[in-house]
């Protein structure tokens, strides 16, 4: 039974220029027809190329791509497909980037899938690693901006100076803060807030 080699070229409509992993996917030596192009925006990731080369790919074939993120956007989505890739349609991938991923049979008893399977875990739990440190660093910017006095959310309402004079009447019992609130066209708990003193201050300010 023949097996093909097929290539697939995924490119953002950003990017719009498919040439140079064309060119390394020829160089290769994949044929002009068994070479698969997407040009996908990054908004819903729609790729009928790639589903139309899932439903080409047989068993034994030989799946050729320039860099392992054609596949997906990110690391979860590249496992998802590397699996069913080589699992359900037993095809090989050979990522010409990073020859370590490459499944094709090697020497030493040793299977390329398994050698494979192996990089792109670490890769992926690198990815990971990375994106939990770089959250972990934006919580303790945060903290250490709220030391430092840094304000985050929407800025303080201003207090205007009409509030004194319906903070007086509030106080006295002349109005009740519902009116007090309605007057100054904000809610009750603002009025509220104001009045029990936190972070007053009048516009004169």
């Amino acid at each position: 039974m023949d097996h093909n080699i097929y290539g697939y070229v995924r490119v953002s409509t950003k990017e719009q220029n498919e040439a140079r992993q064309v060119l390394a996917l020829r160089e290769y030596r994949v044929s002009e027809k068994n070479i698969y192009v997407d040009k996908v925006s990054g908004k819903d990731f729609n790729r009928p190329q790639y589903r139309k080369l899932m439903r080409d790919i047989k068993p034994g074939d030989v799946l050729v791509i320039k860099s392992i993120d054609r596949l997906g956007r990110n690391y979860e989505e590249i496992l998802l497909q590397w699996r069913r890739i080589t699992k359900e349609k037993a095809v090989d991938i050979v990522v010409l980037d990073m020859p370590l991923l490459d499944t094709r049979r090697s020497g030493n008893d040793l299977t390329g899938t398994f050698i494979a399977d192996l990089v792109l875990q670490i890769l992926s739990y690198v990815a990971q690693t990375e994106r939990e440190n770089i959250r972990q660093r934006q919580r303790e910017g945060i903290v250490a901006a709220k030391l430092r006095g840094v304000k985050f959310g929407r800025p303080e309402k201003p207090v205007p100076e009409k509030f004194w004079e319906l903070k007086n009447d509030w106080e006295n019992k002349k109005i009740s803060s519902r009116q007090a609130a309605r007057e100054l066209s904000i809610a009750q708990d603002t009025f509220l807030r104001w009045a029990h003193g936190k972070k007053m201050y009048s516009l004169q300010q």
